[in-house]
């Protein structure tokens, strides 16, 4: 049996539609979503959740940002793809997987490059880095925020003591897949294997691998002290990483939602890297009450064994140009 809509009917739902419409609250006119490796307790999570709120509270709600901790939009390669494509994804990611689209990018994940965030800070926001970011646009499509987000300096996780690269030898060490990464693990000793952050955990307690690198919050945040018993603090690598989008996204915002995208970009990073740094004595603190050795050793050992990493990967005069940047 068909429904019989009136006329008297008819005026009525459309009289109630525009009542709805009018005692709605309106709705965000761009979203970013942000896709994230890391756990909701980490230092940089909360840099994210203070850069959602402030670009909320700046564009009066015509900009949303939606947070997706635990890489649930995918791995980091695979949400790049799909910015490249224009979508309206960003990722937290290094320099090293940036590498794939300009090489200079790399250099950013190198060993022993600057001290702490003070130091790599002043890399990312120079006009060197601006150069790459420009380059990166025309030849990739991505757009970089910022690129100031500090997550910490990078230690050996084992379950034998590690004092000097010998002691590397025949260990399977879990490390992100980019070339500037797996040779520094190579040539620190170990066997470079890459795999996903999610799939660290289940892999070392099935002996799958024998080690990770990795910096406190994100080691901590995972749990790797159930799987783990010792932290050898060689600081590798002095792990940089920046909120990576769409350009042809971004070039389709109007330019004072550019601007606060920017701005509260930066800031947050800013943010997220102080509270990072603020936490690494408490997380110390926590692992050895999880019954983890944390070991100080002399890491001139391990910079010699990696300063050839800089000429392999065809690095040597860039690093000339860091140095004097840092100076």
């Amino acid at each position: 049996m068909g429904i019989q809509f009136s006329k008297r009917n008819f005026v009525l739902a459309a009289a109630c539609s525009a009542a709805f419409f009018m005692t709605a609250p309106a709705f965000a006119q761009h979203q970013l979503n942000v896709n994230t490796a890391l756990s909701k307790d980490d230092p940089i999570y909360k840099g994210l959740e203070r850069f959602r709120d402030k670009v909320a509270e700046r564009s009066q709600g015509k900009l949303t940002i939606r947070i997706f901790p635990g890489s649930q939009l995918g791995k980091d390669e695979d949400v790049l793809e799909q910015a490249r494509s224009g979508a309206n994804v960003a990722v937290v990611v290094d320099g090293g997987r940036m590498a794939v689209f300009v090489k200079e990018f790399g250099i950013l994940s190198a060993p022993y490059l600057a001290d702490g965030f003070t130091g790599i800070r002043k890399v990312v926001t120079s006009p060197i880095f601006d150069g790459w970011v420009e380059q990166l646009r025309k030849t990739s499509g991505h757009q970089i925020l910022s690129f100031n987000w500090w997550q910490g300096e990078r230690h050996l996780l084992t379950n034998k003591p590690v004092k000097v690269p010998a002691d590397l030898a025949g260990i399977r060490m879990r490390t992100p897949g980019a070339p500037v990464w797996m040779e520094t693990i190579r040539a620190m000793g170990a066997t470079p294997t890459p795999m996903g952050w999610a799939e660290v955990y289940p892999a070392l307690q099935q002996k799958a691998i024998d080690a990770v690198e990795a910096q406190h919050p994100a080691s901590y945040g995972s749990r790797l002290y159930e799987v783990t018993k010792n932290i050898t603090k060689t600081g590798h690598f002095n792990l940089i990483t920046g909120i990576v989008t769409s350009a042809k996204w971004f070039d389709g915002l109007p330019a004072d939602l550019q601007k606060i995208l920017k701005e509260e970009s930066l800031a947050a990073g800013d943010f997220a890297s102080n509270a990072t740094q603020e936490s690494l004595a408490g997380l110390e603190a926590k692992f050895k009450e999880k019954g983890v050795e944390i070991a100080e050793v002399d890491k001139t050992p391990f910079v010699e064994a990696t300063k050839a990493v800089y000429d392999k990967l065809g690095y040597g005069d860039l690093r000339k140009q860091v140095e004097a940047l840092l100076k």
